[in-house]
């Protein structure tokens, strides 16, 4: 049927060839969803949300009883002490920087286990040939970091490094960012937690979970980490909230981040939720449901450009720690021909050609496709890519798997054209 709308009749048999082969990691899919599903069933329940819920206040929305029982929700589903889900809160990017700027002051140590963070998060640290002067560096904050070594944590190093108890907080990115690692399963994270706690029990841990939410059937609170973070605009946000990102974790760490976020003495007391209360309610509702079609739509991807000789990863059949699916396409015009025909079968501005082009945070150009109801919503299909070797187009999300899988045809075809 799918021919009827433009998709090329050999590219059409190719992808039933594939869903054939995919159908039983579609099951496994299945079987997380569900479970996480039962999670956050259990949460609402549990914490007797009511309607009256879903309104919210205006002005200061001091003590706002919507936005209060969100963050009650969240905290019960990451098995957390407390939580912060702000509407105030406007990316991943910004959540990690009021969370480092609020646990790190003037002349502490922070130690990233994952080798170098992700773009924006360097310029949030001062990395770079032109760091910012609003950088955590640029206010005494000292930073270090140890590499993965094939995609495996260094624990003889860290252990060494972390024995010295002079680190004020280690960072972990569960996804790989744009870099060629892997992403980290939750077992792997367990393990170097188990093994940080055996040298340093003080050290704060904070895991980067974006793009990680809902993909395995536990998450970096109940493994043993002090905080999370992550945005709303990428899984627990499922397409339907339109703003924010959230932090969960211990409560003295989430007070600090709060009185970062608002001001000293204020903390979580005031914040209007700017009638986002239904939306972050409505979306983590849906969350893991669409984080399953996210992951279909990137098995698929996986499965289809493999057989077309793309080296691909992960591939197909691997155990997957986050949504996102990389295609080393080899050339900065396959990229960028790639990431057009995502554009091209999006549901907004179809008929939109991307380019590449200077973005803030980054160092390289970056393509960027995302024809999406929210603006940069990671969790509807999108593709982007810095524009360097190895040309790697870095693609995540699928409302839908019916909606994804037509995306990545068309995305086939525009760069074989």
């Amino acid at each position: 049927m799918i021919e009827k709308y433009g998709i090329n009749k050999k590219l059409v048999e190719l992808s039933k060839k594939v869903e054939e082969k995919i159908k039983d990691k579609f099951k496994e899919i299945d079987e997380i969803c569900e479970e996480n599903s039962l999670k956050v069933i259990n949460a609402f329940q549990t914490c007797n949300l009511s309607e009256p819920h879903l309104n919210s206040a205006t002005g200061y929305g001091i003590d706002e009883p919507g936005r209060n029982k969100i963050e009650e929700i969240y905290a019960k589903i990451f098995k957390a002490e407390d939580a912060l889900v702000r509407a105030q809160l406007i990316s991943g990017t910004h959540a990690l920087a009021i969370t480092l700027s609020a646990l790190l002051h003037p002349e502490d140590t922070m130690l990233s286990i994952t080798g170098a963070p992700y773009d924006t998060l360097q310029t949030v640290i001062g990395l770079g040939s032109n760091p910012s002067k609003s950088s955590l560096k640029s206010y005494g904050v000292k930073y270090e970091e140890i590499d993965l070594i094939n995609s495996e944590f260094d624990t003889k190093k860290i252990q060494e490094r972390l024995s010295k108890k002079d680190i004020k907080l280690v960072e972990i990115q569960r996804s790989r960012g744009y870099s060629t690692r892997k992403s980290l399963e939750i077992s792997k994270i367990e393990k170097i937690i188990k093994e940080i706690r055996e040298v340093n029990q003080e050290v704060i841990i904070m895991v980067d979970n974006c793009y990680g939410e809902f993909v395995e059937n536990k998450e970096p609170i109940e493994i043993g980490a002090d905080i999370a973070v992550g945005s709303l605009m990428k899984n627990l946000g499922a397409g339907i909230a339109t703003s924010g990102a959230y932090i969960v974790g211990r409560k003295d760490l989430i007070e600090q981040c709060a009185e970062r976020l608002t001001a000293p003495g204020i903390g979580k007391e005031i914040g209007p939720s700017l009638n986002q209360n239904t939306q972050f309610l409505k979306g983590l509702f849906f969350a893991p449901s669409v984080v399953a079609s996210s992951m279909k739509t990137a098995v698929f991807a996986s499965g289809i450009l493999e057989e077309l000789g793309y080296q691909v990863d992960p591939k197909w059949n691997e155990k997957r720690a986050d949504i996102v699916q990389t295609i080393a396409l080899g050339s900065a015009e396959k990229l960028t021909k790639f990431c057009q025909g995502i554009q091209k079968g999006s549901p907004i501005d179809s008929n939109v050609l991307p380019e590449p082009g200077d973005m803030g945070g980054y160092e390289d150009k970056v393509i960027m496709a995302a024809g999406t109801f929210t603006q940069g919503s990671t969790i509807e299909l999108s593709c982007d890519g810095p524009i360097r070797e190895p040309y790697i187009a870095y693609m995540q999300g699928g409302l839908t798997y019916e909606y994804g899988k037509y995306g990545i045809l068309k995305a086939i075809e525009e760069m074989c054209h």
